[in-house]
């Protein structure tokens, strides 16, 4: 019963801060205050009632319409609200059932409270940033760079709580256990944003233009403190089979169209999108899927 009443109090929780995520959404890119004024519709400016601004529901009462002006409200914003829900129900229910267990020890509850508000907080940066890139091509440091160094404390974190556990390897003292997966993490970000930034390297050499922009080097290194740098490869390579899928649907689209390559050539797409696509996929099944290409592959 706790595990259901729990995860259905944070499912609510994250419709709530869904629907907070789609205000950023919005006002980020034209640099206007998150605070105020009060939510409205962006074409007439009325000032949403409380029933209006409820979210998933109201957007399905309204059929996704200004209730003054009749505007095209947009999908994106239930789908915000609807993926930070479900994504924070999977972690909130895997909590909720741990915590019921009887005889757990205080430390290992820590450690699961920090691990499950730890991926709540990824998921929210991960959804924000997908669509961020999507819309608008645009990666903000306050995310990346917030996200990357959260990543790494919740990381230092966990490791602290294991090391202090009474599971923990009686070996290595705490804080060497500390410092280790302080290093590694540290380590593993700044090999996954030099990957990037090799590859952009190499395609400004041939092209002599920007081909990646730097925004997804820091998107790659918040993969690496959060899914550790194996999970951040893992993101990496099914973003890129992801963003090659639709360079391939677009080429197609455009040939139809007769578009000249050169257009083609010019043609932007939000590999951010892609990378946090497969980020998702990550944090889910990276370690399934990384054993078994591993034995597909003979070692």
């Amino acid at each position: 019963m706790i595990p259901i009443l729990g995860t259905t109090f944070v499912a609510l929780m994250g419709l709530a801060f869904g629907s907070f995520l789609n205000v950023c959404l919005t006002r980020w890119p034209k640099e206007e205050c998150i605070v105020s004024p009060r939510s409205h519709c962006r074409d007439c400016y009325h000032v949403l009632t409380w029933w209006e601004n409820v979210p998933l529901l109201s957007w399905l009462a309204l059929r996704g319409r200004c209730r003054v002006c009749r505007a095209w409200i947009g999908w994106r914003y239930p789908v915000v609200e609807l993926a930070v829900a479900v994504l924070w129900s999977l972690p909130a229910w895997k909590l909720f059932s741990l915590l019921s267990e009887e005889e757990l020890p205080l430390i290992q509850a820590y450690d699961d409270i920090l691990i499950a508000v730890g991926w709540m907080l990824f998921y929210w940066l991960i959804v924000g940033l997908a669509f961020l890139d999507a819309e608008h091509l645009w990666l903000p440091d306050r995310l990346t760079i917030t996200g990357a160094v959260l990543g790494c404390l919740v990381a230092t974190l966990h490791a602290w709580l294991v090391a202090e556990s009474p599971m923990r390897n009686m070996n290595q003292t705490v804080s060497n256990a500390v410092r280790s997966a302080f290093l590694s993490n540290v380590a593993g970000m700044a090999i996954a944003a030099g990957l990037i930034l090799f590859i952009s390297g190499i395609y400004w050499l041939m092209r002599r233009r920007e081909g990646i922009g730097p925004g997804d080097a820091r998107l790659m290194a918040l993969l690496a403190a959060w899914l550790g740098l194996p999970g951040a490869l893992l993101a990496f390579g099914l973003g890129v089979v992801l963003g090659a899928l639709v360079a391939l649907v677009l080429l197609a689209v455009r040939t139809n169209e007769r578009s000249g390559s050169e257009g083609w050539a010019l043609t932007r797409l939000p590999l951010g999108t892609f990378l946090c696509i497969g980020g998702l996929v990550s944090s889910f099944w990276s370690e399934r899927m990384i054993t078994g290409y591993l034995r597909w592959a003979g070692f």
